[in-house]
């Protein structure tokens, strides 16, 4: 769930949030934690359809001023302490009744709840009278919006000329003066340029999400061309692997929360979500323009008509960005606010770095954004047609949309895409006062946020808005979305984004560190034609990224002068992230499995019957690329989990590194890692029958270097015992060699130099 996920290993607050931290912390958290496991029975509608609302016990879990009210027990909680509150104690299971009665919340969950009632309770949108009724939007007076445009942000995109700087030896590109410029400012100086060999595995792991081969480090390192051509060369061949797809899209994938199912209290699969998945990395390796990339899947189904023929299929599938979107409850359709809340919420963060869902409740606190805007963009929304995956009450998948079959045959089509449809009615939507769908107040004109688009911005025609929308979004003059972009692949190249905050241009945000570089680099995407591929060649081919990340004893007073590297005078040392652990695991070991990865086995639909109570759970073994792992929203992978891969309930724009004893116990113990280990050793077993030779081979597959003599030897020693060690305990001698080697296998595996890129 999101609250274990995003809560599990963080302790109590000492003191109170800000209110607006604390709201968010009780969106993140606490709200679908109360709609998952808590309102079926205290708020949630009856079942018997009379339009009456279930209060097991007299309390309704609804609103803050119902939870303080209490039920026949008395007040459920008393904000800020926690120990005392009746509902904190009923969650442990301290005393009766117990909460939830079928099983109780997980360590995760319960910390959520509890922080969030020592913070004082926060409700988006109770105000401190909880009899007053904030003002509309549309007619707040606390918007300034002609203040709000000065924002950094939300000016024009400007073209800045490149500046002048006093080094003309070390610029390779005119991004090389942007970073120089500031270095020079300071008094200081770029790090030298990293070895080829530390260059090709940076530049693989950051491109194609694997480790170069022996032979290709072999081969870069050889190549008598100067650094110049060599890097340009390996760039483009990098650029042109299909496994390049499979890492820039495993990107997009965090940011639009991809997962195959549906994230309601039974999380009903979602077989045909993989579609959206493959047409992500397909988009990337075909290098389709971001333009048409996000306008298609924003209203794909839309633009398929008048698109080229052969782009019709993956235009509709592309709109499963919206389809992805989470639903919540155990009967997902009384709670479709939620779900367009979180397809807002995505929108805003992934494309346009802006915390729009903030305003769901009440104006934003900090950026111009008012109530009105989001309903605005809730209109358009409200009036595309979702696909329903099912859920509890209604166990069976509908509304999904057709396309034609994949080899371009007009016979056939295939049910497969989870995809939006326009609404039959479409209309605007009314502001839901203080968030509640049942406390409406006027309507808003669909729409976009007036601070960037002007109060002369042309009204939505008679359709949904989409295709208005993904026309706004994609305009050459919109300030914000090729910032967000150019910043994003930025960040994953070196560690921390021009922006460092990439989801949150907002006031409230990280100012760039490098304005003037962020809009020359965003003006030259544009001129490119919008290609990815030629922005990761642009920053590859900089000196800036071809910098070391260590530079002997400079590299102290380095770090001192800059410790957070904003300046970008040397490279940031990064730890790999989930899939790249994964995946390198298996491809040294010659285990990896190349190959597409299509559906998943999911059980038949006419089997489905999951509740809240016997959820659906599975984890598919496969040896393809973790891109390809079935992702599941309310229980993560194991693996991905333990290694800090996305959290599927929401757009995730980085991902953490942290480190905690049950990493080192996986490479000691996990099935995973021995099946690589005896891979790699039956790699060594066959390449020679040296035994320098193969630890040789060893250290040149995992750690992309050959061994020293020290390493050699020692390693040599740690062989002859463990083979001592096994044959004491009766190890057959058929797989005894193979059982050694593996052993040196593992200890390569579990060293920082496997884990780390330079």
């Amino acid at each position: 769930m999101l609250a274990a996920t995003a809560w599990a290993g963080v302790g109590l607050a000492d003191e109170p949030a800000p209110r607006e931290e604390a709201e968010a912390f009780f969106e993140r958290s606490v709200r679908p934690l109360l709609v998952e496991r808590c309102l079926s029975c205290h708020g949630g509608p009856a079942k018997s359809g009379d339009g009456k609302v279930k209060v097991r016990g007299g309390l309704d879990l609804t609103s803050r001023a119902k939870i303080l009210e209490g039920g026949d027990s008395g007040p459920a909680i008393e904000p800020g302490n926690v120990e005392d509150s009746l509902l904190v104690r009923a969650i442990r299971y301290h005393d009766e009744p117990r909460m939830p009665p079928d099983r109780r919340l997980d360590d995760g969950e319960i910390r959520a709840l509890s922080r969030w009632i020592e913070q004082g309770a926060a409700w988006p949108g109770a105000a401190d009278d909880e009899n007053e009724v904030p003002t509309p939007a549309a007619a707040s007076p606390g918007i300034d919006l002609e203040s709000g445009r000065s924002h950094w942000a939300f000016r024009p995109l400007a073209d800045p000329p490149v500046p002048e700087v006093r080094d003309r030896a070390w610029p390779a590109s005119p991004i090389d003066r942007f970073v120089l410029e500031k270095l020079e400012a300071q008094g200081r100086s770029p790090a030298p340029a990293a070895s080829r060999r530390a260059f090709i595995r940076r530049a693989s792991f950051d491109l194609v999400g694997l480790p170069p081969t022996p032979e290709e480090v072999d081969a870069f390192e050889a190549d008598p061309a100067g650094d110049a051509d060599a890097v340009a060369r390996l760039v483009d061949r990098l650029l042109a692997s299909p496994r390049y797809g499979e890492r820039w899209g495993r990107v997009w994938l965090d940011l639009v929360r991809y997962a195959d199912t549906a994230g309601e209290t039974a999380d009903y699969p979602v077989p045909e979500a993989y579609r959206y998945r493959d047409y992500v990395i397909d988009a990337f390796n075909a290098d389709l323009p971001y333009d048409r990339f996000l306008a298609e899947q924003i209203a794909g189904d839309l633009l398929a008509p008048a698109g080229p023929p052969e782009r019709a299929r993956a235009a509709v599938i592309a709109t499963g960005f919206l389809a992805v979107s989470r639903r919540f409850g155990f009967d997902p359709q009384n709670y479709h606010h939620l779900t367009i809340e979180d397809t807002i919420d995505a929108l805003g963060k992934s494309v346009l770095g802006l915390t729009i869902a903030c305003a769901r409740c009440h104006d934003h606190k900090f950026d111009p954004i008012a109530q009105a805007d989001y309903y605005a963009l809730y209109g358009v929304f409200e009036s595309t047609r979702y696909p329903f995956p099912g859920g509890e009450e209604t166990k069976r998948p509908r509304d999904f949309v057709s396309v034609p079959v994949a080899d371009g045959s007009a016979s056939e089509a295939v049910e497969l895409a989870y995809a939006v449809a326009e609404s039959p009615t479409p209309a605007d939507s009314r502001i839901q006062r203080r968030g509640d769908p049942k406390n409406l107040g006027p309507a808003v004109p669909r729409g976009f946020p007036e601070v960037l688009v002007g109060r002369d911005a042309p009204p939505i025609g008679s359709g949904s808005g989409r295709r208005e929308l993904a026309a706004w979004l994609t305009d050459r003059s919109n300030p914000l979305t090729y910032r967000v972009l150019v910043n994003r692949v930025w960040q994953h190249h070196f560690g921390r984004g021009i922006v460092a905050s990439a989801s949150n241009f907002g006031v409230k945000g990280s100012p760039p560190s490098h304005p003037e570089l962020l809009d020359w680099l965003a003006s030259r995407f544009i001129e490119d034609g919008f290609s990815i591929k030629a922005l990761h060649r642009r920053i590859l081919l900089s000196a800036a990224y071809r910098t070391a990340s260590t530079a002997g004893p400079a590299s102290a007073s380095e770090a001192e002068a800059d410790p957070e590297n904003v300046r970008l005078g040397r490279f940031n040392r990064r730890r790999l992230d989930a899939e790249e652990i994964r995946d390198a695991l298996l491809f040294v070991s010659g285990g990896l499995d190349s190959g597409r990865g299509g559906p998943h086995p999911f059980p038949p639909v006419e089997q489905w019957g999951f509740t809240q109570h016997s959820p659906f759970l599975a984890v598919y073994p496969s040896d393809r690329r973790s891109v390809y792992l079935m992702t599941q929203r309310l229980r993560r992978h194991p693996f991905l989990a333990l290694f800090d891969g996305a959290d599927p309930n929401s757009s995730t724009e980085a991902r953490n590194a942290t480190t905690v004893p049950t990493q080192s116990l996986f490479f000691l113990n996990d099935p995973l890692v021995h099946q690589a280990a005896e891979g790699l050793a039956d790699r060594l077993l066959a390449a020679s029958d040296d035994p320098s030779a193969r630890i040789d081979r060893a250290f040149r597959l995992v750690l992309g270097r050959p061994a020293s003599a020290v390493e050699i030897d020692r390693m040599r020693a740690h062989l002859d015992e463990c083979r001592e060690d096994l044959a004491a305990v009766g190890e057959p001698p058929d797989t005894l060699e193979r059982r050694t080697w593996a052993s040196l296998a593992r200890i390569l595996f579990g060293t920082n130099e496997f884990l780390y890129v330079d």
